[in-house]
């Protein structure tokens, strides 16, 4: 049986080293995996009342539609101010919402977090490992993927080379293993 793994970059920038790296485990899905972008983009911040009014904007529906459709997924994402990106956090709340009926609730994840610096992106990982805690989400442990000088990881051509796309290949390949294990045995 098939399984779609949802693939979710924590930044806005066209030029975004998320989004790169985000299409780049895209073509990663192994035979058996679906792998598929679920865009943050045009998420409103959360508010409540849009919920409680049943005014939620169409985005909400859809993004809660897509993430529920998925099995598991895949963050992937850049450091602000040494935690999550406020688009990320707000992709979050509004998948946690209505209370109760959150949409990520056992849906085994990955964290895979990136930055131009030396830090990969250390408190953005673990601070998104915190949220992710809340909301029910297994998150694999090993191997911990920080991707630090991404900018160096990509040829003119934007495409994934080197050191980096080795480390993206083993910690997909292992994030799939970990997934099957622990999807066996819920």
């Amino acid at each position: 049986m098939n399984k779609t793994i949802g693939i979710i970059a924590g930044s806005l920038r066209r030029e975004s080293f998320s989004k790169k790296l985000a299409a780049a485990v895209l073509e990663m899905a192994p035979e058996g995996f679906t792998f598929k972008i679920i865009a943050i983009d045009d998420l409103p911040l959360y508010n409540q009342d849009f919920d409680d009014d049943g005014t939620a904007p169409a985005s909400y529906h859809v993004f809660r539609e897509e993430v529920s459709s998925v099995d598991g997924v895949i963050f992937i994402t850049p450091e602000y101010n040494r935690s999550v990106p406020a688009v990320l956090k707000n992709a979050l709340d509004v998948g946690s919402r209505p209370y109760g009926k959150s949409v990520w609730n056992t849906k085994p994840a990955a964290i895979f977090s990136n930055s131009p610096g030396a830090l990969a992106a250390f408190g953005a990982n673990h601070h998104l490992r915190q949220s992710l805690v809340f909301l029910n989400m297994p998150v694999m442990q090993q191997p911990e993927v920080y991707l630090s000088k991404v900018a160096e990881a990509f040829d003119e051509n934007g495409v994934l080379t080197g050191r980096t796309k080795d480390l993206l290949e083993n910690a997909v390949s292992e994030y799939v293993a970990w997934f099957s294990r622990t999807v066996q045995f819920s």
